[in-house]
């Protein structure tokens, strides 16, 4: 129970504390200017954060955090059968549960039913910090489901599932967010993990463009799989999906019942 509580607020701080100092710097250096109103885009995104927030730590915090100490404690999942140093399986969880959610991601742009909800996501009309934790809870229940049972498959401990998840929040935070980085350092950066540069791409309105680059922490998967996508001029880039171009028919409770609309690309 300890560790839950600790857990708990070690999230909650990092969240917040990561979302507030991506905002401050975006507005003292960012990549470009709005194309909308900002305040009314974070007023539905983090409205939608909250709501998905108080559900889901109602239904699946407590659940996710018991999985990782009851398998660990039953030795139960594939990291109790070998033998190897704490650190490595923290590192093994990490890439492993990373590359899950690479195939994930990819399966809610390919399968129907899931882009009716991953949809949500993508339908933000610019990219920011606030783009990384507007997702509909529809999608963020099943994705909690599947979590559950692969850190059960793979018998995963609660200290690597807290460094997954804090390395999660950190990098998607920074790669939505809409913060001018050196290139340089995006270079370098993206030989390994995935720089804003890289996730702009993703979000874009051309359909070819955004069925690529579905890393999250790294961008090994993309580069392997042959997913990734480099070479799209940043300034031509338009975000949002086609569909949903105006600003007025994506508040709080439009995105709320997205999923059950009409589909579209």
């Amino acid at each position: 129970m300890m560790f839950n509580i600790t857990e708990s607020f070690i999230r909650l701080l990092l969240f917040w504390g990561v979302l507030f100092l991506f905002l401050s710097l975006e507005i003292m250096i960012p990549y470009r200017p709005s194309s909308v109103s900002k305040v009314k885009r974070w007023i539905n995104n983090l409205a939608l954060t909250l709501f998905n927030s108080i559900l889901l730590n109602l239904i699946f915090s407590t659940a996710i955090v018991y999985t990782a100490t009851y398998a660990q404690a039953n030795k139960l999942g594939i990291l109790s059968m070998v033998q190897a140093p704490t650190w490595l399986k923290i590192l093994v969880t990490v890439a492993f549960m990373d590359f899950m959610l690479y195939v994930w991601h990819l399966l809610n742009h390919e399968v129907p039913f899931l882009w009716r909800f991953h949809r949500v996501h993508h339908s933000d009309l610019n990219m920011d910090v606030s783009s990384a934790t507007r997702f509909h809870i529809g999608e963020l229940a099943i994705s909690a489901v599947i979590k559950i049972s692969l850190i059960f498959f793979l018998g995963a401990s609660p200290m690597g599932v807290l460094i997954f998840e804090s390395a999660l929040v950190l990098c998607a935070q920074f790669h939505h967010s809409s913060l001018k980085v050196p290139k340089s350092f995006e270079t370098l950066w993206w030989i390994l993990f995935v720089p804003p540069s890289m996730h702009r791409i993703h979000h874009s309105v051309k359909i070819k463009e955004r069925n690529t680059n579905y890393g999250t922490i790294f961008s090994l998967w993309d580069r392997i799989l042959g997913t990734l996508l480099t070479s799209v001029d940043q300034v031509k880039i338009r975000i949002g999906v086609g569909a949903y171009h105006k600003p007025d028919k994506l508040n709080f409770h439009q995105l709320l019942v997205m999923p059950f609309t009409k589909p579209v690309k």
